[in-house]
Order: structure tokens, then C-alpha cells, then sequence
């Protein structure tokens, strides 16, 4: 059975309950009431869930603390959805290289020390 955005808005369903219902990144900022343009969205939406999924990663000690405070708990998922949102409104994907393949043909740098260049 799916449910409507209206449903999973209902207050009395717990967060957990709520965030496993939703399914594109338009359904998460919808949800955390988060105003977003559709173009960035639609352009950059794997990168956003990525990132917001990085940042939920990156703050787990935060997230733990606030478990038992499911105010606190969705408070903190609203404020990095809307930080991973933000990050491509400000930049594009190919700058912020949230994926491995953007990041591949980086200069790679490499130490050679002099005694391996001279040899035995």
C-alpha cells in the first residue's frame, strides 16, 4: 500500500516510519518543509542524496544523542537535507564532486625520494 505525502506528514507517525515511506528527494524536502526550486532538484537529485546521505554519516555521534528526542532527531535531518540542497544551489555537481568519478582524474600526487631515484 503507498501512502500520500499527507500521510507520512501526519505527526503521530514516527520518524523512522515516516522517512522509510518516502522516495525521491522531492518527497524529503517536501517532508522537512524545505522550499526548493525543481530545476536544481531534478538536475542534481542523486547528488543532494548523496551528500545528505554523507552528512547524515558524518554526524552520527549528533544523531545517537538525539535519539531518544525525535524533535531534536528530525530537526537535525531537516537542517543537513536542507546544507545538501543548499550545496548545489550555491555550486554545481561537476565542483563539488560528490561521486567517486568526479574525483578520479584529480591530480594525483606521489612522493619519490632521492635514494629511490639514485639506486643501490
Amino acid at each position: 500500500m503507498e501512502m500520500s505525502l499527507d500521510m507520512v506528514r501526519d505527526e503521530s507517525m514516527a520518524l523512522e516510519d515516516a522517512l522509510d515511506e518516502l522516495e525521491s528527494a522531492e518527497d524529503f524536502l517536501d517532508y522537512f518543509g524545505i522550499p526548493f526550486d525543481p530545476r536544481v532538484v531534478q538536475i542534481n537529485r542523486l547528488h543532494i542524496m548523496q551528500r545528505y546521505h554523507d552528512y547524515l554519516t558524518k554526524s552520527a555521534s549528533s544523531l545517537q544523542q538525539h535519539q531518544e528526542d525525535e524533535p531534536a532527531l528530525r530537526a537535525v535531518y531537516q537542517v543537513l537535507l536542507e546544507r545538501a540542497y543548499q550545496d548545489f544551489v550555491d555550486s554545481d555537481a561537476l565542483t563539488e564532486k560528490v561521486f567517486k568519478v568526479f574525483r578520479m582524474h584529480e591530480p594525483q600526487t606521489s612522493f619519490v625520494s632521492i635514494d629511490s631515484l639514485l639506486g643501490p
